[in-house]
């Protein structure tokens, strides 16, 4: 997928008044809508969002198709998550368009899970919230996440690693055609994060779904992505990762099992941001690609 726009020159306008697109909600564009994938599962086209005056998100456009692991990357602050809300119908944009599949069913696992300590809570009622939750379906979802031991566990005493399976056994209940993973392996260490992106892959595999994962990581990300989008404020570049399961430095570093989970993606940006985050060619122009690689390990 092609970056949305060409970058502005550094310190450009948004609307009207120098501060940002005009604050009225609307989720569609007028005149006929184009560029929409009939095979895409969910997309957005030229998603716009503004917040007390500051551009959020300009002019984004992104799909995720069936069978397809699209991994979004992007520096704190970027919009990811703010993408993501979009997609889902949980936020409306200033401008741009969200279509999805007649009669989606999406699983979602968002960025943060807070539990308050003082309610307890077992896995088993926890999942059993879900709609459809039977004493079966909750006992197969935890097998296939391989978190089965956990059931009569509270919530509040998994690990990080354990409390995402549970996360990501909740979002499988739904059946979905297609999973929304906000980082779903913040608060993991490497072991548990390589575990946690091959049960990803394999879940794609077995029950043929659509993924959109969201990454903190910059450069180091699932090996099975078939796309890579990198975003900040607006689509910065995208592209296919590479694969570091053969790289005796990243063996080294992770172990050959775990090495075959990751792959590095090498991001090609002929533009800089500004503090405010405004997009700014490099060198004055943006017709000379800046490449920015992966750090040496």
């Amino acid at each position: 997928m092609p970056p949305s726009n060409a970058p502005a020159a550094c310190g450009h306008d948004h609307g009207p008044d120098g501060q940002g697109a005009a604050h009225h909600a609307h989720s569609h564009v007028h005149g006929p809508s184009t560029g929409f994938d009939a095979r895409s599962l969910l997309a957005g086209r030229g998603l716009s969002f503004t917040r007390a005056g500051r551009t959020i998100l300009e002019a984004i456009d992104i799909d995720i198709a069936a069978r397809e692991i699209v991994t979004l990357i992007g520096p704190n602050g970027a919009g990811k998550t703010t993408i993501v809300r979009i997609l889902l119908g949980l936020m409306a944009p200033d401008s741009g368009e969200v279509r999805r599949k007649a009669g989606l069913k999406i699983g979602y696992a968002p960025q943060r899970f807070d539990l308050a300590p003082s309610i307890p809570m077992t896995v088993e009622r926890f999942l059993g919230a879900a709609p459809r939750a039977g004493a079966a379906s909750i006992a197969d979802v935890l097998a296939e996440v391989g978190a089965a031991r956990v059931r009569d566990s509270q919530l509040t005493a998994l690990s990080g690693g354990e409390l995402q399976r549970v996360v990501l056994a909740r979002a499988l209940l739904r059946e979905p055609e297609l999973l929304v993973l906000d980082e779903p392996v913040r608060g993991v260490d490497y072991a548990g994060e390589a575990e946690l992106y091959t049960l990803i892959g394999r879940l794609r595999d077995q029950r043929g779904l659509g993924v959109l994962l969201v990454s903190h990581d910059l450069h180091v990300v699932m090996a099975q992505s078939d796309r890579v989008v990198c975003v900040n404020r607006h689509v910065c570049c995208s592209g296919v990762p590479q694969t570091v399961a053969r790289s005796p430095e990243y063996v080294r570093l992770f172990g050959p099992e775990a090495a075959r989970a990751f792959a590095v993606y090498s991001h090609s940006h002929d533009h800089t941001h500004d503090l405010a985050g405004r997009p700014c060619p490099v060198d004055g122009s943006a017709s000379a690609p800046a490449p920015v690689s992966a750090p040496v390990v």
